[in-house]
């Protein structure tokens, strides 16, 4: 069967989607994010990333991807490598087998990426369909059509050190017996999100974004640090992985579609909700960003206010969700 690729908002939804489409499952990008219950906040002060703490608006990498082998019945193979040669010659012989490959790459050595959108992130997913000579063709959801990249570059990005170091990871099904997407499942799915985000943990869910306004709370507006820091808030938010923003508009997709599936019409109103929250992430966003570039002044404190304000709009949220999927 001819791979069809389809352009996505986030690297690892659209691949996982765009590749259960090609094994015969009619499953959207937003599908895909929603029943594999990816959708959440975390505050992670002892992972650093240029030593500054990870913020995730998402469940770690290929939480996506194996949050969908019990819903679909799908069993997925998963290999890494001690070396970059092996990793070569085996993706070499799937290829020649037929089999599309998912892989974790390395954002900052895919020289198919613009050189300002390049940085040292590891968890980029992506799909190879095919090779001629030494170029890969590569399925990248964050692009509009298919690209190239040749063989050096590729074994690069697949086996970067760092955080999050990808160690050549690929994966494919060997089974996905299930084709259809059912309405036990999207309720199990969005009662664990729920459970997630109103978690008792003062690091995840809505917590965790209120331990982030106290962190915030704390940094000196005169200090070249504190932009620093809100910069890399900024980025984690908005460029790292879709950020919060994106990812409650995909999850909003998710609602309308359950709202269609559970024939349960308040979750499209819990889907519109979502969408202005989303919004309310953005407008956070843009204010951070005219700070770090100096068309602000430098305000902790209301970035602060901002996020608590985020935080009890989610947590009513999801509080609607869960009673709407008692």
């Amino acid at each position: 069967m001819k791979f069809e690729h389809q352009q996505a908002a986030h690297c690892e939804s659209g691949v996982i989607s765009n590749l259960m489409r090609h094994h015969g499952v009619p499953m959207t990008e937003s599908m895909a994010l929603g029943l594999s219950s990816a959708l959440s906040f975390a505050y992670l002060p002892f992972i650093k990333l240029s030593g500054l703490p990870l913020i995730s608006y998402r469940m770690p990498p290929k939480a996506i991807i194996k949050g969908l082998l019990a819903p679909m019945a799908a069993r997925f193979r998963f290999e890494t490598f001690r070396s970059a040669e092996a990793g070569a010659q085996r993706l070499d012989a799937l290829l020649a087998g037929g089999q599309i490959v998912g892989l974790q790459t390395s954002v900052y050595w895919l020289p198919y990426f613009p050189p300002n959108m390049r940085f040292h992130f590891n968890a980029h997913n992506l799909l190879v369909y095919g090779k001629e000579g030494d170029d890969y063709l590569i399925s990248d959801p964050v692009f509009e059509e298919p690209v190239r990249c040749a063989s050096a570059d590729l074994s690069r990005a697949r086996f970067a050190k760092g955080v999050l170091a990808p160690k050549g990871l690929m994966y494919y099904p060997q089974a996905i017996e299930r084709k259809t997407v059912d309405a036990a499942s999207v309720t199990k799915a969005i009662r664990k999100t729920v459970r997630t985000m109103l978690a008792p943990v003062p690091i995840v869910g809505v917590r965790g974004m209120r331990t982030l306004a106290r962190r915030m709370q704390k940094l000196s507006p005169g200090d070249p640090r504190s932009v620093d820091f809100i910069g890399h808030v900024v980025r984690m938010q908005e460029e790292i992985g879709t950020g919060g923003a994106g990812f409650r508009f995909i999850y909003a997709g998710f609602l309308q579609e359950a709202a269609q599936l559970l024939d349960k019409p308040q979750l499209q109103q819990m889907s519109e909700r979502l969408i202005a929250i989303g919004d309310d992430w953005r407008a956070f966003a843009l204010k951070a960003a005219r700070m770090v570039k100096g068309r602000e002044p430098v305000d902790p404190a209301a970035l602060a206010g901002k996020l608590r304000e985020q935080a009890q709009q989610e947590e009513t949220f999801f509080r609607d969700l869960r009673a709407v999927v008692a």
